[in-house]
């Protein structure tokens, strides 16, 4: 029930409101300024009327209910000389009551009130001006920022942006908001024409937001005869800038505000737009990019750099150390002579393009206001995306613009082209293809002099701070509109000039890696509005990180990260969840993604063996990262003594090119080396494994004791003719030396192991001095057979591998062998077929201990990325979930999508596939 006002302030302010509503130039209350406020004749309180004591910090104040009703501010108006900056005076055209049961009212009970403020130059556009009063009002305001070129009524109704879902708008929640459309109409936020008028250019320039600002500030005095306790400003992208530019022009009026992705270098941005559109359309378009080979620049940014932060997520977090690997991203996509022959890699020119949407461009022959002299590149090297399903801001469809630029052209450009046409030249068809953003020769005065009239870059807060404020700013690392950088520039003007204790007490800067302009691979939604009143009201200053973002992206709807305050950015602990904030930690380093630590010191040879049962060694040299491989036993007597040589061009993570048909070389901690060599036969490269540190059993030679195990073994049986198939299997490697294999009667692959099995193969080590393994001998096929420890048939080899010093043997069949028809799962004959074998001990292998991102290597040839993150794994970009120590202990069956299963031993894993459309075997060491 409502609780009727004093009757004695309801006469007042009615009176007051039938001549006019009056303000001063500066009111507001706590939250609305320090200035004189709204001015009332002198009236003795009446009986009841003393204002309410003040709440304790971070208590509700009780709701103020209005004096006036919603249909007496209709008509009225504000008086030019009581608005701050020069107009012809404010009306409201419109106030109309909305109910919470009107249809489609999700708002609650308010006052809609709709008016105008007149222009002083006749030929400029009214400025359109949207306040929203609640019934039961909590004693805060709202103003809310624009967007684009505006020209759109921001009518104050809307959510928080980047809010938490589900939370209900500021006005359904009590806050008095408002917003105007910035002097100018259209039916477009990129229509610059607006701008050939100074007095429309200079209100979108921030002083329409004053202007509306007093007005509603009086609408709110008028209808509550009580001023706000406290005032704040929201904005993104141009409303961001709205948002800085404000307070730092008129820092008195609003206790805090939030910035996200702030447009605040505003010219800046708009001469890098040109720059790129240069860049993309002179000289007949050569530097234009299309839509596949956006994608294909796109595509090896995230492939070098997703892993930098150890999680293949699809987002880029180590945005700077992924900076480091520019150079060889770029030299991976030049085409042959740097000439465009294909959609498949970059000419001269288009690499040209992707540096000038990459690099800051420097102004070096004026400055713009505050001294600044550059505008922050864009991250397409580092995850942002401008072409693909995450965004619809691409560089166009064709290599000729228009004059005007279209959506048909590059979305920078044509931002560009309607601000040098309207802000500077005042030329409808001025070709902006011939303006040079750093030598605009006879329009460098103009640039100058629209920078101050739009930008938000003076870095003095100190009298905003001074009497409070609070400012949370929050930009996306893969913004393709704004830059990043350039806020990131801005923030360290803040610190140079107001020294960074007085930063950290007003300021929280959240850097969000994958998030684009409201769009990218990672959309936080969190409550700064909470947060930021907190900070104001209670004094509770966010921390870091300052809450769980959660993303809003349908695709990966509900995985959260850590908002980290820049510059830290969101690293993966290396296990659990890869959808859970707890499993990652806000850091700051900065690593040299070309170093590994896994790297060895010096020269150094790792012994092992290939997928076609090769007996091998790697000689690597770190100095010059040269490599030898050199094949020590193998079924084709001509390839034993051969070798291979090159040179590894590093990729980062520990992952290196190399000259094998495409292998990549990777360097494992424990001195673990995964990569590849051409194959005795057929094309592509066979992929090795190889160890730093190998179990040499010398004397005596029959005591295996340290490296004993019962174990799970995966690996490939190779048919001849270029076809493969899986080998899975358990067995045991005895103190003696001795071994045995065991398959499944039932699937004649992973069993729990039983020394009475039949589909068995049996045998003995014997280590070789002379090559540095063991040579296998196989005695027996058969159930009723023995494992002896002499005669027999040389059927192989064995390299037991130490990592960290823990067993990790690598089984090298190069012999087919008979198994009798009474031994076999179908009961008919069968062979035992050359191959690779990989062994890991049969005991529980529990979710987590596998977690990590893996290099991997497929006996098809290829090369990719995974990841395991307790139940998910993800090889080569596609998903499934993985039961563990089903079917055995030790093995985890993977589901849908990638059938197969996984055994992991020290870092180094083995997944075979059940489904023949996938490569039989991935061989891979965790990153």
């Amino acid at each position: 029930m409502r609780t009727p006002r004093p009757a004695s302030k309801f006469r007042v302010v009615v009176a007051l409101i039938g001549a006019s509503l009056v303000l001063a130039a500066c009111g507001g209350g706590s939250g609305g300024g320090g200035s004189p406020g709204f001015f009332l004749p002198t009236v003795p309180p009446a009986s009841g009327d003393t204002p309410p004591a003040e709440e304790p910090p971070g208590t509700a104040p009780p709701p103020v209910l209005p004096v006036v009703a919603c249909a007496d501010l209709a008509g009225k108006s504000l008086p030019a000389a009581l608005i701050s900056l020069p107009t012809q005076g404010a009306t409201v055209t419109s106030a109309t009551p909305v109910a919470a049961g009107d249809a489609g009212s999700t708002l609650g009970d308010y006052c809609r009130v709709r008016g105008t403020i007149a222009p002083v130059d006749p030929a400029s556009q009214l400025i359109h001006f949207a306040v929203n009063l609640p019934e039961q009002w909590n004693q805060k305001t709202i103003h809310f920022g624009g967007g684009g070129f505006d020209g759109v009524l921001i009518d104050g109704t809307e959510v928080i942006r980047f809010g938490p879902a589900g939370k209900p708008a500021p006005l359904a929640l009590g806050y008095a908001t408002y917003g105007d459309d910035s002097g100018h109409q259209s039916s477009s936020i990129t229509d610059g024409k607006f701008a050939a008028n100074d007095e429309q250019l200079a209100n979108y320039g921030g002083q329409s937001l004053k202007k509306t600002r007093d007005v509603a500030q009086a609408l709110v005095f008028a209808r509550y005869a009580v001023k706000p306790k406290h005032a704040y400003f929201l904005g993104t992208s141009t409303g961001g800038r709205d948002a800085l530019s404000y307070i730092q022009r008129w820092p008195q009026d609003y206790d805090g505000v939030i910035a996200n992705e702030p447009a605040l270098n505003y010219t800046g941005t708009r001469l890098s737009n040109v720059a790129v559109g240069r860049a993309l359309y002179n000289d007949g378009g050569k530097g234009w990019l299309n839509l596949t080979e956006t994608l294909l620049v796109q595509k090896a940014a995230m492939q070098a750099c997703d892993k930098l932060d150890g999680a293949i997520d699809n987002i880029v977090s180590n945005v700077e150390s992924c900076r480091q690997l520019n150079t060889q991203i770029l030299a991976s996509l030049r085409c042959p002579n740097g000439a465009d022959t294909a959609d498949t890699c970059l000419s001269d020119a288009q690499i040209d393009t992707v540096h000038a949407i990459e690099s800051p461009l420097e102004f070096t022959t004026y400055a713009l206001a505050n001294g600044v002299k550059r505008a922050g590149g864009y991250n397409l090297l580092e995850g942002a995306l401008v072409a693909g399903p995450y965004t619809t801001r691409d560089l166009g469809t064709r290599k000729a613009p228009g004059n005007p630029a279209t959506s048909a052209d590059a979305n920078m450009y044509v931002t560009g082209d309607q601000w040098v046409k309207f802000f500077v030249t005042r030329d409808a068809g001025f070709n902006t293809l011939t303006f040079d953003p750093q030598n605009p020769g006879t329009y460098a005065a103009r640039v100058a002099e629209v920078s101050k009239l739009t930008d938000a870059t003076d870095p003095n807060l100190a009298p905003f701070f001074a009497r409070g404020g609070k400012l949370i700013m929050l930009h996306g690392l893969a913004d393709e509109v704004i830059s990043p950088n350039s806020t990131i520039d801005y923030y360290r003007q803040l610190v140079a000039t107001l020294g960074q204790a007085a930063v950290t007490q007003n300021v929280r800067f959240y850097t969000v890696p994958g998030m684009g302009h409201g769009t990218g691979s990672f959309i936080p939604n969190w409550d700064s509005l909470a947060a930021l009143e907190g900070w104001v009201e209670a004094g509770l200053a966010p921390v870091t990180p300052v809450a769980v973002a959660v993303d809003a992206v349908p695709g990966s709807y509900g995985r959260t990260r850590p908002l980290c305050q820049f510059p830290s950015w969101p690293k993966y602990r290396g296990s659990g969840s890869l959808d859970a904030a707890v499993n990652f930690s806000c850091v700051t380093e900065v690593g040299d993604p070309l170093a590994c630590p896994n790297l060895p010191a010096s020269a150094t040879r790792y012994k092992g063996g290939n997928s076609f049962g090769e007996e091998l060694q790697v000689q690597i040299d770190p100095a010059t990262l040269a490599y030898t491989v050199t094949i020590d036993a193998s079924h084709v007597p001509t390839r034993v003594g051969t070798q291979r040589s090159g040179s590894l061009v590093s990729q980062g993570s520990c992952s290196y090119a190399s000259g094998e048909s495409g292998a990549v070389f990777s360097f494992g901690a424990g001195g673990v080396l995964l990569g590849g060599v051409n194959p005795p036969s057929g094309s592509g490269f066979s992929p090795l494994v190889a160890f730093q540190n190998t179990f040499q059993n010398v004397s005596p030679s029959t005591d295996f004791r340290s490296v004993s195990l019962i174990f799970n073994a995966a690996g490939v049986e190779q048919l001849g003719a270029g076809t493969t198939a899986a080998f899975s299997s358990a067995g045991r490697l005895r103190n003696a030396g001795t071994f045995q294999f065991c398959r499944s009667p039932a699937s004649n692959s992973f069993m729990t192991y039983d020394q009475t099995c039949k589909n068995t193969e049996k045998g003995y080590l014997s280590y070789s001095t002379v090559r540095g393994a063991f040579d296998m001998y196989t005695t027996s096929t058969s159930s009723s057979g023995t494992a002896e420890t002499t005669g027999g048939t040389l059927t192989g080899s064995v390299v037991i591998g130490l990592v960290n010093g823990v067993s990790t043997p690598l089984y090298l069949r190069r012999v087919a062998t008979a198994v009798p028809a009474g031994d076999t799962s179908s009961g008919a004959a069968t062979v035992i077929q050359p191959g690779l074998r990989l062994l890991a001990v049969q005991q529980t292998l529990m979710p987590g201990a596998a977690d990590g991102s893996y290099a991997m290597a497929s006996v098809k040839g290829e090369g990719r990325e995974a990841t395991v993150v307790g139940t998910a794994f993800n090889l080569g970009g596609v998903a499934t979930t993985l039961g563990y120590d089903t079917p055995v202990l030790g093995v985890a069956q993977a589901g849908a999508g990638r059938p197969g299963h996984l055994i992991f031993n020290s870092g180094v894993v083995a997944f075979v596939s059940t489904d023949g459309a996938n490569a039989t075997l991935d061989l891979g060491v965790r990153h």
